[in-house]
């Protein structure tokens, strides 16, 4: 266990090193935003639970822990095969936060589509960049997201240029590998979608080995006029993982946005979604499925700013909880003054599966004008024990039933995708993780359970 001062003096010794030798280290103004994150960062440290947002959750596992800046790593292609996504337009893979070219797939991309590893585009000195990255994520409210600017230096950029459609996704494989010590990334990602543009992007968080990592990404997503964009979070990294995710979206006038996020794995995982809807007519779905069991800390942080008027969004969340898992949903809904016409809409259900698990959910609303549609709710229940019984007395097992069960609660988040590679992969993934949940000993009894009294899901909000 180390003091509030030494966690500090430890980050910076790290960031020290980090100036030394980081990408774009001779540029004035990612050198000034680094430097400024940092201060931030040093000014008001981890957040605790007296913080509002950070209420149900306590960082104190990682603020306490010594985490040194991940070094490249060597991982082999046959490692990563069972990771690949059938479809793909293309692959980039980072091993430890670091772009991978060589491990990477980037021969499928039409005209008008530029990915690559940020590191090179910031040696690049890419005017495009300085426009855009840091522009947008907010530092002065969220000590994650300095931290993450701070070191920011690698991770995915790309480019879609306006008018280009994009039927396949562009999919971003994040590798954290087994240490002997502690280990630290910031990966930052930076995608521009112009106007008209159509593209599907997926970011994979997921492990080889297992030892304590702290992921901490970032990703800044800029949609243009009339553009049209999905966006896919997966996190299923070991339990000895602690991983901490942004997305900041900056949406222009008619754009509509998808943000999906499947979390499965890692022990404890915050993942924050902050959409801007700052042209009229925009349009937001944030969807999302956390599944979690043993000792699991899944907590879902969403701020949907309306900024402009005659915009709508949509938020829906649903939960999966076992064993001792505890799962926070906290919905925020922001309409700001000129905002008018705005229709909003945020709904979390939960299940839980053990007298163990548990689920704090706070949907919230803060309206400022006068002309608006706003609602929100959350629900918390269990598994129909009727409709368990009803299915093995028509001769299914006990483990299929659970599974049948549990699928239908996880498809209506399924049914929000659009279908295509990106779905596929997500619905294989969630499929294979309820199987694992459904066979769990806490999940299952020997012998069939008598019918009881279906429990009424509990309305909240």
């Amino acid at each position: 266990m180390i003091t509030a001062t030494e966690q500090l003096g430890t980050y910076l010794d790290s960031f020290t090193e980090f100036q030394k030798r980081a990408a774009g280290g001779n540029l004035p103004w990612l050198r000034h935003s680094r430097e400024n994150a940092f201060a931030r960062f040093c000014e008001v440290g981890f957040p605790t639970t007296h913080d509002e947002d950070w209420r149900f959750t306590s960082v104190s596992a990682i603020a306490k822990t010594r985490f040194e800046l991940a070094t490249e790593s060597k991982v082999s292609a046959r490692e990563l095969e069972q990771f690949r996504v059938p479809g793909a337009a293309c692959q980039l893979v980072f091993v430890n936060g670091r772009f991978v070219r060589e491990l990477s797939a980037l021969d499928e991309l039409p005209e008008g589509v530029t990915v690559n590893g940020l590191a090179d585009e910031i040696d690049a000195k890419s005017g495009v960049l300085e426009s855009h990255l840091g522009r947008y994520l907010n530092i002065q409210r969220d000590a994650f997201s300095a931290l993450n600017t701070a070191f920011a230096e690698d991770g995915a950029y790309v480019h879609v240029r306006k008018g280009v459609v994009l039927d396949a996704p562009i999919y971003l494989l994040f590798i954290s590998t087994a240490s002997d010590k502690p280990l630290m990334t910031h990966p930052r990602n930076l995608v521009i979608v112009e106007h008209e543009a159509q593209a599907t992007i997926v970011e994979d968080y997921a492990s080889i080995g297992e030892s304590m990592a702290f992921c901490n990404t970032a990703t800044e997503l800029v949609v243009g006029e009339n553009a049209n964009v999905s966006h896919y979070m997966i996190e299923r990294e070991h339990k000895q993982a602690f991983n901490v995710s942004t997305l900041r979206i900056q949406q222009e006038r008619s754009a509509n946005v998808s943000s999906h996020s499947v979390l499965l794995g890692g022990g404890l995982v915050r993942n924050n979604v902050h959409p801007v809807l700052a042209g009229e007519g925009g349009e937001c779905l944030i969807n999302g499925l956390f599944i979690g069991n043993g000792r699991q800390h899944l907590d879902n942080y969403m701020l949907v700013e309306h900024t402009s008027p005659h915009c709508g969004s949509r938020q829906f969340y649903n939960g999966i909880l076992d064993d001792h898992a505890h799962g926070v949903f906290h919905g925020r809904i922001v309409v700001h003054k000129d905002a008018q016409k705005t229709d909003a809409k945020q709904t979390n259900r939960n299940l839980l599966l053990s007298d163990d698990a548990q689920i704090d959910t706070k949907p919230q609303l803060e309206i400022y004008a006068d002309d608006v549609k706003c609602t929100h709710g959350a629900t918390i229940g269990q598994i129909e024990e009727n409709a368990l019984f009803y299915l093995r007395s028509r001769g299914i097992d006990e483990v299929s039933a659970r599974k049948l069960l549990l699928m239908a609660f996880a498809s209506e988040c399924l049914d929000r995708m659009h279908s295509g590679a990106a779905r596929e992969h997500v619905e294989k993934l969630i499929h294979e993780h309820l199987l694992r949940l459904a066979i769990s000993p806490s999940s299952t009894n020997q012998e069939a359970p008598a019918p009881t009294p279906q429990r009424n899901w509990e309305e909240i909000g």
